[in-house]
């Protein structure tokens, strides 16, 4: 467990801050920008949510160093919004928002679109009719 703690010593003592902490962040941080539909997670993530406990850190994988964070973002889109405008958007909030919480220098904010969103299913039963 200790290695998953970054750990900052002012002098006065420790404060360690657990990698997951950081991936919260950065969950919530890219789900705050206009066009994100979500985070696409992985089949723990999900069972995890259908038990009701939401995962911030869903979608979301973290490098952490001594002084040093990598991201990568899984992200879902909604339909119609220009991909690289989201992207970009989300690049520079999760980084901002990690720098600003814990101090450390993001280098790498890696975003990779799984998907997109169409909405609700009124949507596609509208397209069925016009077939």
């Amino acid at each position: 467990m200790a290695e998953d703690l970054i750990k900052i010593d002012d002098g006065m003592g420790s404060v360690r801050i657990a990698d997951e902490v950081v991936s919260m962040i950065a969950g919530i941080a890219a789900t705050e920008i206009e066009g994100i539909a979500g985070m696409s997670g992985d089949l723990v993530g999900g069972i995890a949510e259908l038990l009701g406990r939401k995962n911030l850190s869903k979608g979301v994988k973290v490098e952490v160093g001594e002084t040093e964070a990598r991201v990568d973002l899984y992200i879902v889109i909604k339909y119609g919004e220009r991909i690289p405008d989201v992207a970009i958007a989300v690049q520079e909030n999760v980084k901002k928002q990690i720098e600003d919480l814990t101090g450390l220098n993001v280098v790498e904010v890696n975003v990779h679109v799984q998907g997109i969103d169409f909405g609700d299913d009124d949507r596609k039963d509208d397209e069925r009719k016009i077939r």
